[in-house]
């Protein structure tokens, strides 16, 4: 028998979408047939985000080739064919929409070669061709470091992977991934130069978790030191919220207070910006935790 799901608390309450802003944000979305993480992974940020202008746009299609236990996304074998126009498409629907930052995403694509790194190094090179003031982060797949050197020569200026939970947790992603796995390319994000680029600049380095699964408290603090260690400059955490019944269900509703707690002791171990909130996200206040990420400890929310 499955059990009843934990009623939610007073403080998970999501607003509904409204106002000029976000019809403008989704009929450019639509007008240019792209795909959000706002959309696929049903964000519970999407009315606050395209009701401030703006958006998370996810490449290589809507369908992902893993399949985690806490994901919404579609899942299958194989993806769609890769959209060649994607990341001109996506520098037009910026420059309509005037985003001076700019946040990609992606599914899995263990279908592709280089599991579709290439086509994101296309993605910020077209939108940089386009707007050239524009701040672009990406938000990346378990890549190796083979795989991310195309990234990181495209010029990107914050590199995010997620380890998504705890060490004693990581069942609830795809059989595929790791926790090491994810150290290690957040590790790679950081490598200072490249072959033949001496003067590539170093990316900003983030990772995310999310609560509320079945964690401890030290099991955070351990996370948070391992982080910290690989290099990582931002951390965002975030309430587990279950999108349908096929996911897996919460197992613990964190306070906010708890989750001040945690940013404090993020702060603590150096992390220059922390974003530490029921609804926080990867790309929740991404241009914020970037633009702080030079003033330790200046942002968290």
């Amino acid at each position: 028998m499955t059990a009843a799901p934990l009623p939610k608390p007073d403080w998970i309450r999501v607003p509904f979408p409204s106002g000029d802003t976000w019809k403008r944000v989704a009929d450019t979305v639509k007008k240019y047939r792209l795909h959000t993480v706002c959309d696929e992974a049903q964000c519970p940020n999407k009315g606050e985000c395209w009701g401030a202008g703006t958006a998370t746009f996810m490449i290589l299609g809507d369908v992902c080739t893993r399949s985690c236990r806490f994901c919404a996304v579609k899942s299958e074998r194989q993806g769609v064919p890769p959209d060649a126009a994607e990341g001109e498409s996506i520098a037009r629907a910026a420059a309509e929409l005037s985003l001076k930052y700019v946040v990609l995403t992606s599914v899995d694509r263990d279908d592709l070669p280089l599991r579709g790194a290439e086509h994101f190094a296309a993605c910020i090179t077209a939108i940089k061709g386009r707007l050239s003031e524009t701040k672009v982060e990406v938000l990346i797949p378990d890549y190796t470091q083979g795989e991310i050197a195309c990234i990181l020569e495209a010029g990107p200026d914050v590199i995010a992977h997620n380890v998504e939970t705890v060490r004693s947790l990581q069942e609830v992603r795809d059989c595929r991934a790791s926790f090491d796995k994810s150290l290690a390319t957040l590790m790679a994000a950081r490598k200072p130069f490249l072959p033949g680029f001496p003067g590539a600049p170093i990316p900003v380095v983030k990772s995310s978790l999310l609560l509320g699964l079945g964690e401890t408290e030290n099991e955070v603090f351990q996370t948070m030191d391992e982080l910290r260690a690989a290099g990582v400059d931002i951390l965002v955490m975030g309430q587990y919220l279950q999108p349908t019944r096929r996911q897996i269900p919460v197992v613990e509703y964190i306070s906010p207070e708890r989750f001040s707690a945690y940013a404090r002791a993020a702060r603590e171990r150096g992390f220059v910006s922390v974003v530490a909130s029921p609804f926080a996200r990867t790309s929740y206040h991404a241009f914020e935790a970037a633009a702080a990420a030079g003033q330790p400890g200046a942002y968290a929310d």
